[in-house]
């Protein structure tokens, strides 16, 4: 998808993605020192928005000028929104910690977004990356299903085998539908330099 379908697919709806951020990201960040951070295709900012309202000093990335508007309205002061395409975008500065949620591309175009945030990191800055995981098709909930454009953890660790690992696994995410609750597979990597 380009960014003029995103921006149909965020007209369409009042809110694309929940105001409340990620789980995992509010679970293992929560007690985590603020600093600068980044939120690659950050959508409507809501992993980033939360980040600053815990003292992070955010700059929030996104290729859909839909998705940006909504999320500097919704902003509080520290969240620094960019149009850009982050397969293409240059931050120009270093970070505490660069967030890549559900970023769902193509093996070789993950992979390059993956090394140039490793380039990105302060010394003891952590690169934390949560996704739908590819068991997702078969086990999990949701997602896309196409198995090109779904996680690895495997693989994803061995694209950053030069840092020290954190966390790296599948982990189920609740999903609450009107047939009940279901769970998604999530792949979620976390290293730091």
């Amino acid at each position: 998808m380009d960014a003029s379908a995103w921006d149909e697919r965020y007209r369409g709806a009042d809110r694309l993605w929940s105001e409340e951020p990620n789980l995992f990201v509010a679970d293992r960040l929560s007690q985590t020192s603020p600093g600068r951070g980044l939120d690659l295709a950050a959508g409507e900012g809501r992993n980033a928005i939360w980040l600053a309202e815990q003292g992070w000093e955010m700059t929030a990335v996104d290729f859909s000028e839909v998705a940006v508007a909504r999320g500097r309205q919704h902003a509080p002061g520290g969240v620094g929104f960019v149009v850009a395409d982050i397969l293409e975008w240059e931050p120009g500065q270093t970070f505490d910690l660069v967030l890549i949620a559900y970023l769902q591309l193509e093996q070789h175009l993950l992979r390059s977004v993956v090394k140039r945030a490793v380039d990105w990191l302060e010394p003891y800055g952590e690169l934390f990356m949560i996704g739908h995981d590819r068991s997702n098709l078969e086990e999990g909930h949701g997602g896309p299903p196409v198995a090109e454009i779904l996680w690895d953890v495997p693989t994803i660790k061995g694209w950053v085998d030069d840092l020290r690992l954190v966390e790296a696994g599948v982990v189920r995410r609740p999903v609450e539908t009107p047939e009940g609750l279901f769970f998604a597979r999530d792949a979620l990597i976390r290293v730091r330099r």
